[in-house]
């Protein structure tokens, strides 16, 4: 049964509600941000997209609690769903409240600086389903205060710089946010606004999850005071329950306006400030030294395009009709080679090995295998549509390494023996001609723990616990310099196997450990105590990730 705090109109279903990115915020989390935002018995008060009124509710009994009386207090709300807005009034008015809650889109509002408090849980739609009118409304409600907004950002985005602009110049500003706000590219410009738009920044985070069965990782943003900030503070909790009971906070400063705020997850200054000085030393630096990262071929239909051996011979397509690729997804990489053998092996497992790619010249078998993809649809598909002729799938050069870009524990380098294509599942790696000869020797060095949580630092984590490390931030993955690498190629590469061995047995953080000994300890680029930091500090981020998989997130050692 909902508690009173939380009714549905009748005519909402969950579908719905998901459409419109709308999901019940717990109670807890609901007064707390009341109790902290609302100063005192004449505050105005202000939830955007205000649902079934739960910030209204909280603000409500804060207000009480101050000495206002229901018919006194100021609450405002707008709601873009007739019914939620209903809902709302109803329970107010249960309590005596008049509150004035306005339907409508909120971000197509003129903003009024009146509010002393603005608390909420702005909707949550992701950017291929917040498209059109709703999406340019937005943008051009965040460029009006001067933030511009990327396509890919996500309805909230818009939301939190809109609503700051409700605010007098010592209001609070109180919302819940997915957690996107640390590590989204499309957020940079709206963490860049919220340090250059208050005087006081607060996170809260949660190891657990803030909505029971959303996989989406929650926050809590906490401002105050017109003026800027270098830096923000953050909470880290395991729960909601530990609201009652705040811990000390830490500190972050970011090093620039685009860092993420995914550092301020690590436990301790000195894991970050080890970090900052290899990257700035002559030892490390970034992917970027080492060549460039681009996306795989997309084709549009993988089950088709993709053909094992046998399967390609049944067919009797020509050899030149067929293009070697690595198979879909990046399981058959995550060691330091990927080999011709092991391609081999894949294929004859059943794995798509062969892409099929003919060229202007089309034999009898490459045209009854385009009939048959034509009978069942293929050729409809966005990618096969908007390309001519549909089934020519767009090649991409043969990478040096391939990187992984979806992890479970952390992105792997693997060196492309096989010369094989890649699709968008991995990225390529191009070495550039002076590196190029350090390509094995680049595949194990990144096995460091330096470069581990630069991974988690950079990448972004996502539903299930899982890691994706898109190209431009794979770009800025901490690794050995070029110059470190070459001055121990020759010991790296002799460790292949031994580490091949490791990995196959799920030993990877002996492998790291292994590699660790080499380039961080006998080289004296990092200190023992700063290891042992750097190592915690991954431990803490990568369990932290996974313990929303369900599943066991320990790493073998």
């Amino acid at each position: 049964m909902l508690s009173e705090r939380v009714q549905v109109f009748s005519g909402d279903t969950a579908e719905l509600r998901k459409s419109r990115g709308a999901f019940f915020t717990p109670e807890l989390v609901c007064d707390f941000i009341a109790e902290w935002a609302i100063r005192g018995p004449n505050d105005r008060v202000l939830e955007p997209s205000c649902g079934e009124a739960a910030f209204m509710l909280g603000a409500a009994e804060k207000l009480a609690s101050l000495g206002a009386l229901p018919g006194q207090m100021r609450i405002s709300g707008s709601e873009i769903h007739q019914g939620s807005a209903w809902t709302a009034r109803a329970l107010l008015a249960n309590k005596g409240v008049a509150a004035d809650i306005e339907v409508g889109d909120f971000l197509a509002t003129d903003p009024v600086p009146r509010y002393d408090a603005v608390i909420g849980n702005p909707p949550y739609v992701r950017f291929h389903d917040f498209s059109g009118h709703a999406r340019s409304v937005a943008r051009e409600a965040a460029l009006r205060q001067g933030v511009h907004l990327s396509k890919l950002a996500s309805s909230w985005a818009a939301f939190v710089v809109h609503s700051s602009a409700y605010l007098t110049d010592d209001g609070r500003l109180g919302l819940v946010l997915p957690a996107e706000l640390l590590a989204a590219n499309y957020a940079s410009t709206v963490r860049r606004f919220l340090l250059g738009r208050f005087k006081r920044v607060r996170l809260i985070t949660f190891e657990e999850p803030v909505f029971p069965g959303v996989m989406t990782e929650a926050v809590l943003l906490l401002c105050e005071g017109r003026g800027q900030t270098d830096h923000f503070e953050v909470f880290q909790l395991r729960s909601v329950e530990e609201l009652a009971d705040l811990p000390v906070s830490s500190s972050f400063r970011p090093a620039n306006a685009t860092q993420k705020w995914t550092g301020a997850l690590v436990r301790g200054d000195g894991a970050q400030l080890t970090l900052d000085r290899l990257e700035s030393s002559a030892a490390f630096g970034q992917l970027r030294e080492w060549g460039r990262v681009a996306l795989g071929a997309v084709t549009g239909n993988n089950g088709y395009f993709l053909l094992a051996p046998q399967r390609a011979a049944e067919l009797g397509l020509e050899k030149d009709e067929l293009v070697r690729t690595s198979p879909a997804g990046s399981r058959h990489l995550r060691s330091i080679c990927f080999t011709s053998s092991a391609l081999v092996s894949l294929g004859r497992q059943g794995s798509g090995t062969l892409m099929f790619r003919p060229g202007d010249k089309l034999s009898r078998a490459a045209h009854k295998y385009i009939s048959i993809g034509e009978k069942v649809g293929v050729q409809e598909a966005y990618k096969c549509r908007v390309r001519s002729p549909w089934w020519r799938v767009p090649l991409v050069t043969v990478p040096d390494l391939f990187i992984t870009c979806m992890n479970a524990d952390t992105p792997r380098l693997a060196v492309n023996e096989a010369k094989a294509r890649h699709l968008n599942s991995v990225h390529g790696l191009y070495l550039t001609e002076e590196n190029q000869p350090l390509r094995h020797a680049l595949a194990v060095a990144s096995l460091n723990s330096a470069t581990l949580l630069g991974a988690e630092l950079v990448g972004r984590a996502y539903g299930g616990g899982i890691l994706k490390l898109e190209p431009g931030e794979a770009m800025n993955l901490p690794l050995p310099s070029p110059k470190l690498v070459a001055k121990h190629a020759d010991e790296l590469v002799a460790m292949t196997s031994r580490l091949r061995e490791l990995l196959a047995s799920g030993q990877l953080l002996d492998a790291v450990s292994a590699v660790d000994s080499v380039l961080l300890r006998r080289t004296r680029v990092i200190k023992a105590s700063e290891l042992a930091d750097i190592r915690i500090a991954r431990e803490h981020l990568a369990m932290r990730r996974s313990s929303r998989s369900g599943s066991n997130p320990k790493l073998k050692a």
